[in-house]
């Protein structure tokens, strides 16, 4: 009795099957533990939704319309759905693959070949169900290509995830550049406009001879350059609006260009959220592209597993059953049944050595995603420490280009008011005015490189993506496949 208690286990054991997935061990961190600037403490950036992170309605809208229709992450969108099949695919293995037939065979015999000498013509009917090549998954071979199949399904939803959140803060980062464009315009064309007046005044000094030749050319030359400005700023903001066009992958709605319009200036957005850095660990749950990277690992440590298994034997079940006869009316009778059972064994014997090579490849790949893996959280680290290097600095930098443009209006006042006297000469303004719009553009390209920055970091942290804005997705929300 014990004896078949025993052998009972051991089929059953047998049926259940085995695996040769090695065990996994998450690589250890290739970083320092802690980021070499303190990163703050408050919500983590990935449970800050987008539309937390960026409050500006119009700048919302356009995040929308670009998750509904950019054409890139459609296909990245495609993609996952592509893995999700491959993945029901190789799991279908498992299980029996069964098949309804019917069908009639007719045979005519000529005379000549005939055994009777005369032609005879004959019928075969059949009706049934066959399950074809049943493979007995003993060694977990068919197992581990589904499980590999899985990890590359999760691993390709975690990519979509990266290809949102990257779009989200592309779009972002470019409607701040035309904010930045916009008010960089406005600047020159102010600027231009006081030079043409300063022109015009100079002129009419020199035509009553309190003035010179030289000082008109001095404020021609500024007229002219700060025209010229015009010019560039005007078809940087045009190149900005078609490559927001391109992101959103659908024309804006010119009610929705209205409302973008209403924002004067880059300073008039509401301040972005100051989101804490955490540790270097928690980018390994917190990153889409680490999590991608990580179930790429999973999916090679399962093609070792299917790749030891194919050094034992496979075993597959045919079988097939129904009903046969050689009367379409007599198909039905009783003993017109007719079944067939047949088992296969396959045995590895020789296989000049592509066993072994398989194996070898399939541990070469799994190395592989390991430097993949650890390149990707290094990337991580050194795109947050850089952020985080960047924030520290860009409040002070900002104060002093201010307190630069308050000096630089006084000068430029003074020296306005001396010129005018007739104590100084023009090209004392000029330099002084110079000096002003110099340091008024760089001060809003200093602002827009703040703003991308906080991007920048929001994003490197694994910032919110989801569609509705509310907050973070990750494959631990992803049900598995059916």
């Amino acid at each position: 009795m014990r004896n078949v208690k025993g052998t009972g286990a051991l089929v059953l054991g047998l049926l259940s099957g085995c695996s040769f997935i090695p065990a996994y061990h998450r690589p250890a961190l290739p970083v320092a533990n802690h980021y070499p600037v303190a990163g703050g403490s408050g919500t983590a950036a990935a449970d800050i939704g987008w539309k937390q992170f960026f409050s500006d309605p119009a700048l919302q809208q356009l995040i929308s319309l670009s998750l509904a229709n950019n054409r890139n992450l459609r296909m990245t969108t495609l993609t996952v759905e592509e893995a999700q099949a491959q993945y029901r695919v190789d799991r279908a293995g498992l299980f029996p693959s069964i098949e309804g037939n019917a069908y009639q065979n007719v045979v005519h015999t000529a005379a000549n070949l005939s055994s009777s000498g005369q032609a005879l013509t004959s019928h075969e009917y059949s009706l049934g169900a066959e399950t074809v090549s049943w493979e007995l998954d003993l060694f977990g071979k068919v197992r581990s290509e589904a499980d590999a199949a899985h990890q590359t399904y999760l691993s390709d939803v975690d990519t979509a995830v990266s290809a949102k959140l990257s779009l989200v803060a592309q779009v972002a980062s470019e409607y701040y550049a035309w904010l930045a464009d916009r008010e960089s315009l406005r600047i020159a064309q102010d600027t231009a406009k006081a030079d043409q007046k300063s022109l015009q005044l100079t002129q009419l000094e020199l035509s009553h001879g309190t003035t010179t030749a030289i000082a008109v050319a001095q404020a021609e030359t500024a007229y002219d350059t700060a025209a010229t400005d015009i010019g560039q700023y005007q078809r940087q903001v045009a190149q900005d609006m078609d490559e927001l066009v391109l992101l959103a992958g659908a024309p804006i709605p010119p009610e929705l260009i209205q409302q973008m319009q209403k924002v004067r200036k880059l300073s008039d957005e509401p301040p972005l959220p100051e989101v804490p850095a955490g540790l270097p660990s928690d980018l390994l749950i917190r990153r889409p592209d680490i999590r991608a990277a990580e179930h790429e690992l999973l999916a090679a440590n399962a093609n070792i597993g299917a790749a030891r298994a194919a050094f034992f034997p496979n075993i597959s079940l045919t079988a097939n059953g129904g009903q046969a006869s050689d009367a379409l009316n007599s198909l039905f009778s009783a003993g017109q049944s007719a079944w067939m059972f047949e088992p296969q064994i396959t045995l590895p014997i020789f296989t000049g050595g592509a066993n072994t090579a398989n194996l070898d490849i399939a541990q070469v790949e799994k190395k592989v995603q390991i430097a993949n893996y650890e390149e990707a959280i290094q990337s991580a680290f050194h795109d947050v420490s850089d952020a985080l290097n960047a924030r520290r600095t860009y409040a002070s930098q900002l104060k002093a280009e201010k307190d630069l443009i308050n000096a630089d209006e006084r000068y430029y006042h003074l020296a306005s008011m001396s010129f005018n006297a007739g104590i100084d000469n023009y090209l004392n303004v000029l330099t002084a005015q110079n000096a002003l719009l110099n340091a008024r553009l760089y001060f809003v390209s200093l602002l827009l490189a703040q703003q991308q920055n906080e991007i920048t970091l929001y994003k490197a942290l694994g910032g919110g993506w989801q569609e509705n804005g509310t907050g973070p997705l990750t494959t631990a929300t992803v049900a598995k496949p059916g």
